[in-house]
């Protein structure tokens, strides 16, 4: 059964192409339901006698398998170019493989070609378009008789615009023609209402051969530029911190919601199997690893869908399209921390289903640009984010701290903290081991931990 948006947004489409316009974008939250939307616009063209076949292009192949099960089911026809099949469904890099006789046998039929998370492809010219957008310039627009676009963050971080898009002069706006934002979709049970916990510490201490620096806050520390922000994830007790809260919370819900799920997102693969052993090891969870190193990754990802499995451990595997509704917490600890990933990682547990209890919890460290993120999610295209260059200034410096202590701390500079979860571990001597940097003298200690809690919609009309 469709959703109220997803007809209405159909109907739209099929009117913009019907009066001869060819190209579509639809901006819509993540969790939405858009893979479902698309597949409702190409039954309604190919009953309508528009088009003969329906190509979709999406960023990764996990996003593919899901994009070939829904318009198989909802087209009731194969989605797997074969014989008889209504279309097919291929990553964005497999653009750069057809050869000519693909390009010419589309040409002779009505095609519309649907690209899934369009920001990954970039251009409005060849001087300007990666390698994909590029793809799209020369090749795809050449036998595409319409194009369907979606995206739920449609900007990019390389200052570059998104391509076959249109953009208002001179304020650098995206046009899109339908607009679902997450604000809309949590007042119409479409997805979940998300709470971000942020994670922060008052008391750092970084210490050097020669001196001791001490800063009140993350964001203080990273603003120095002394170390890394992995220096705060691969933090052994950050770490532990972060999980702990995250899997108390997901017992939480999992009173309700037995088979409710957590996804943890990885910086990197060794970064990944340490998370995975302090899951299984410190805190007796049952636990998956996928990355992209793995070519299993697709089956497990599935198999996890159906589990009861508490949680995921994630490396580029899960960020955007996968769709795994069960997935209630998230621990992001992924070095990228740009707006569109933190959007992108946060859609995976926005998607509803049937349960009882519908929470929504990500678990992050309180850096200046998570905190920014955090408070704006209810905007659908931040004021700052025309077309705009979202720049780091991190630098590897990859230290991993000894000693952590906790305490209880309660309304501290006007900011609600609340105590943070008992990793049952004493910390009152200083035996944690010290991961020092090239020189063997540089120690980072976490001090006292704390968390903040993040309503975005806390004032909206909910």
């Amino acid at each position: 059964m469709l959703r109220e948006w997803q007809k209405e947004c159909a109907e739209v489409a099929l009117e913009k192409y019907q009066s001869g316009s060819p190209h579509f974008l639809c901006l819509a939250s993540p969790g939405a339901g858009k893979t479902v939307m698309a597949a409702e616009v190409a039954r309604r063209m190919l009953a309508l006698n528009l088009v003969d076949l329906i190509i979709c292009f999406a960023p990764s192949s996990a996003v593919v398998s899901s994009i070939e099960s829904t318009f198989s089911h909802l087209l009731n026809s194969n989605f797997n170019g074969g014989l008889g099949a209504v279309g097919a469904a291929y990553t964005y890099h497999s653009l750069m493989y057809f050869d000519k006789s693909f390009w010419d046998s589309l040409q002779r039929h009505r095609v519309l070609v649907v690209f899934d998370e369009i920001h990954h492809c970039s251009g409005d010219s060849l001087d300007n378009a990666n390698m994909w957008g590029g793809e799209i310039l020369t090749q795809v627009q050449q036998c595409a008789s319409y194009t369907l676009a979606l995206t739920g963050t449609p900007w990019r971080t390389d200052n570059m615009p998104i391509v076959l898009s249109h953009y208002t002069d001179p304020d650098g706006e995206i046009c899109c023609d339908y607009v679902y934002g997450l604000h809309e979709a949590i007042v119409d049970g479409v997805c979940r209402k998300p709470k971000i916990v942020l994670i922060n510490s008052d008391n750092l201490i970084f210490s050097s051969e020669d001196t001791v620096q001490r800063f009140g806050s993350i964001a203080d520390f990273l603003s120095e530029t002394i170390a890394s922000y992995q220096s705060i994830i691969w933090h052994p007790q950050a770490m532990k911190y972060v999980l702990k809260a995250g899997c108390e919370k997901l017992r939480e819900i999992r009173k309700v919601n037995s088979d409710a799920g957590g996804l943890v997102v990885a910086s990197s693969v060794e970064h990944a199997y340490q998370l995975l052993s302090i899951l299984e090891n410190e805190f007796a969870q049952t636990a998956t690893i996928v990355t992209y190193h793995d070519r299993d990754a697709l089956s497990k990802i599935a198999y996890y869908r159906q589990a009861a499995t508490e949680w995921i451990v994630s490396v580029g595997m899960i960020s955007e399209g996968t769709d795994i509704p069960r997935l209630q917490v998230c621990c992001h600890l992924s070095i990228v921390k740009t707006e569109l990933y933190f959007r992108q990682v946060l859609g995976r547990i926005l998607r509803v289903n049937q349960s009882k209890n519908q929470e929504a919890w990500l678990f992050t460290m309180a850096t200046d640009e998570l905190t920014l993120f955090s408070h704006r999610l209810a905007e659908d295209l931040p004021e700052d984010y025309k077309i705009l260059q979202l720049q780091s200034d991190e630098w590897s410096f990859p230290i991993h701290g000894a000693e952590s202590t906790f305490s209880d701390i309660t309304q501290r500079n006007g900011i609600k903290k609340v105590k943070g979860p008992n990793l049952g571990m004493d910390f009152s001597e200083t035996t944690a081991s010290s991961f020092a940097v090239s020189d063997q003298t540089k120690q980072l200690k976490m001090g006292y931990l704390y968390q903040q809690v993040i309503d975005a919609f806390l004032f909206s009309e909910i």
